[in-house]
């Protein structure tokens, strides 16, 4: 299946991801709904990477299980990482400037969402949509 990697480096980067995800969201198969869900999600995802991360990469492949196709996106930065995950997800929680529904946002709006982050070394999160 088709992968594509965007490296996060500054903001055009994040819109660059939007564009990719929306390209393989349409090649999949996806309907404009599910495809404005996944865009919104890695739009989101890709501005913390950026913001928190301090930069790192978003590497998207179209995905198929049996019948269903779909979009999985994995963002990975080497930042401070996150200390408390669960925290984290909590709407209001923010670290920065933000209002604090990023991270809960983006898992509501997606099929699959997990989130691995070590402390000082980074952080990766795992998404997908599917049709």
């Amino acid at each position: 299946m088709a992968r594509s990697t965007v490296p996060i480096r500054n903001g055009e980067d994040v819109v660059r991801v939007r564009q990719e995800v929306r390209r393989l969201a349409i090649e999949a198969g996806l309907g404009l709904v599910d495809q404005t869900k996944v865009v919104t999600a890695a739009s989101e995802l890709a501005r913390n990477t950026l913001d928190y991360g301090k930069g790192g990469q978003a590497v998207m492949d179209i995905v198929q299980n049996g019948a269903r196709r779909g979009v999985r996106i994995v963002f990975e930065d080497n930042g401070p990482g996150i200390a408390d995950i669960e925290l984290a997800l909590k709407d209001g929680y923010t670290s920065g400037k933000g209002m604090g529904l990023g991270l809960g946002g983006a898992r509501r709006l997606c099929n699959e969402f997990a989130i691995v982050s070590t402390p000082g070394k980074g952080t990766m999160v795992t998404i997908a949509r599917w049709k």
